[in-house]
């Protein structure tokens, strides 16, 4: 009851005055302007002006690289992003009550679950691995075959109303699931602050909206090589990971033609973006009995497309934080990074035995860019560093990104 201070980041050092009756800081715990903590459920006055709740400020993006695409159907709010960090982190989103999305997106490991393939709310096995979610904001696509999805809040619609398989299991339990928020008097205060102009604001669709905001404001540029590269911070990154750097963009390794950008990934999108691209590649990681296919149910961009030329195709992926984000590949069958850098290094993956027997290496459908090279000892260990310098420890720990319900 009241109006209520909410804290926009200690970079800017602005508030942001939200009349509800909520008490929770948008991004963590609430600073005042000298960077004091203060009490969020205390009205307090300040000198300079609120700032527009409706403006989301980027501030965590680094000087010089373009901000995230945001549709305009679905504009950034600090209240709408609060609202999904706590839709996305509460079991009452499943249909049976026993997952959220951060069942399958944990924060220590940038938003992926370190398991091959997860496990929906009713016990089936998902199709492929877990995405992690870190500047998912960057990305054209959002999984890993499908090229159709532009947009987040169309993506969401899969883990929760899916049925092939069940993620969250909405369908046939939609009634029960928006009656949960419907009658919590904390969530009714959440959905009217970010959705003021809604006369009835609690609805999938802004269910959708808000989770969207949410995984839109994970963005991650505070690792060892952003602070080298775009921070200024000549110490950041070890010499052994400026040597792997080196290496990365070497024509003779080809890392870089799928994944030089900032974003480590083909599959990117901007502010500035004028025309979409979407990023696949078949990376020689199968060849069942050497017809060039990789194994059900993850045929790649085929399964969309039903081009035979686009068996295996996958999404190239951001490389940030990719030294936490295993296991590897679609399907979660390369354990480490290791694993990684050597089947690279040979030019495909040969499977000796079992229903997937094939060598990679031969895929006639695999990437041009995928055509083996030999590391030395070194050269491997520099690679793996540079590799690591691109985790950003803070990420992993920011409280504005953290359950809300262990605060």
């Amino acid at each position: 009851m009241g109006t209520t201070l909410i804290a926009l980041g200690q970079q800017h050092k602005l508030l942001l005055l939200v009349a509800a009756t909520l008490s929770v800081a948008a991004c963590g715990d609430n600073v005042g302007p000298m960077g004091e903590v203060v009490d969020a459920s205390i009205p307090v006055e300040f000198d300079a002006e609120p700032v527009d709740p409706n403006i989301f400020v980027w501030d965590m993006v680094p000087e010089g690289l373009p901000k995230p695409f945001v549709p305009e159907e679905n504009p950034m709010t600090y209240t709408k992003v609060e609202l999904g960090r706590y839709l996305f982190y509460d079991e009452q989103l499943s249909g049976n009550g026993t997952q959220s999305c951060s069942s399958c997106h944990k924060q220590e490991l940038a938003f992926a679950d370190g398991i091959a393939r997860p496990t929906g709310s009713t016990g089936e096995l998902v199709g492929r691995n877990s995405l992690g979610l870190m500047n998912a904001a960057y990305h054209t696509t959002f999984t890993w075959m499908n090229p159709e999805f532009h947009d987040l809040r169309t993506q969401i619609q899969v883990p929760l109303f899916g049925e092939f398989p069940i993620e969250l299991g909405i369908s046939g339990n939609d009634v029960e699931v928006l009656t949960r928020f419907s009658t919590d008097p904390d969530y009714i205060a959440r959905f009217a602050a970010a959705f003021p102009e809604d006369e009835d604001p609690i609805t999938f669709g802004n269910i959708a909206k808000a989770l969207a905001s949410f995984v839109r404001s994970m963005v991650s540029f505070d690792s060892p090589h952003d602070r080298h590269t775009y921070k200024g911070d000549t110490t950041a990154m070890s010499e052994s990971a400026l040597r792997g750097q080196e290496l990365f963009f070497e024509e003779r390794i080809d890392c870089h033609h799928c994944h030089g950008n900032f974003h480590f990934s083909l599959n990117l999108r901007h502010e500035n973006t004028v025309f979409i691209e979407t990023g696949f590649a078949n990376n020689g990681l199968y060849n069942v009995n050497n017809t060039g296919s990789y194994p059900a149910p993850s045929e790649g961009l085929v399964a969309i497309t039903k081009r035979v030329q686009d068996r295996g195709k996958m999404r190239t992926s951001s490389l940030r934080n990719v030294a936490i984000t295993g296991p590897y590949m679609h399907d979660g069958s390369i354990q480490t990074l290791e694993e990684v850098i050597d089947m690279y290094e040979r030019g495909g993956r040969f499977v000796e035995s079992g229903p997937n027997f094939g060598d990679g290496r031969d895929n006639p459908f695999k990437s041009e860019f995928v055509h083996g090279f030999v590391l030395t000892e070194d050269e491997r260990a520099d690679m793996l560093a540079f590799l690591e310098s691109l985790t950003d420890e803070s990420f992993l720990v920011d409280p504005k990104f953290s359950n809300p319900f262990e605060q």
